[in-house]
């Protein structure tokens, strides 16, 4: 889409505002001055910015986050930063928005997807999705052989009605592995550990079905989904 159709249809300015704002030097394009009214924009993955204000695309919105350690996958909270406060670029509005898909614990680090489509979000984290987590995981004592048969057989853990269904383990070394199992039930990896004896140091979410964490995305940096992502992830619910 053109700039100046592009911020005409996401802001309150008109065409003829838009050419006057470029003219002024207020619009940036990735962080570079734009001169063109007719340059191209693609709204997944163009910033575009007027004066310090970020034009969002209207309708839904996808976000992968690299979160650190020390934050909380929530709205708010008395005691920590969230992953939202790390949404520097995202107006209040739209955080008001916006749902986290797939929580991490306060210490896990890694992966998280963020957006405002709730049956988006629903296809992703239901238990009848193939959506499968793969996690790296350090532990404080050896890994047991017996780990393997445990994990594929399920358990029944503390407070639960149900066993947990399958999960897959493959050594890394004595004490790091990687795990990949779909469900996600509260603090699940680290109290299946304790079921086993052992206990997690350090836990780091390397994916979430189709879906890899970006080498180049430094820990608290995100970005938007590719139309084609968004598809994906959804693409795996058993309706």
């Amino acid at each position: 889409m053109r700039l100046d159709k592009y911020i005409a249809n996401h802001s309150s300015w008109s065409r003829s505002e838009v050419k006057r704002l470029i003219k002024q030097g207020r619009v940036r394009v990735n962080e570079q001055a734009a001169d063109d009214k007719e340059q191209k924009i693609d709204a997944l993955k163009d910033r575009v910015v007027v004066d310090e204000t970020p034009i969002l695309a209207q309708g839904k919105h996808y976000f992968v986050l690299h979160k650190p350690s020390n934050v909380v996958c929530a709205n708010s909270h008395p005691d920590y930063p969230t992953v939202l406060d790390l949404m520097l670029d995202i107006s209040p509005a739209l955080k008001n928005t916006l749902q986290i898909a797939g929580r991490l614990d306060v210490d896990t680090t890694g992966l998280v997807l963020i957006t405002d489509d709730g049956q988006w979000n629903h296809r992703v984290t239901s238990p009848r999705s193939d959506c499968y987590k793969i996690y790296e995981v350090e532990l404080a004592e050896d890994f047991n052989e017996s780990y393997v048969k445990d994990f594929e057989r399920g358990m029944l853990l503390e407070g639960e009605e149900k066993p947990t269904l399958p999960a897959n383990l493959k050594k890394i070394h004595a004490r790091k592995f990687q795990l990949s199992l779909k469900e996600g039930r509260y603090h699940q990896v680290k109290r299946m550990f304790a079921f086993t004896g052992n206990k997690v140091i350090r836990l780091h979410r390397r994916s979430i079905g189709p879906l890899q964490l970006d080498e180049h995305l430094p820990e608290g940096a995100y970005r938007s989904l590719t139309e084609k992502e968004i598809q994906a992830l959804a693409g795996n619910y058993n309706a």
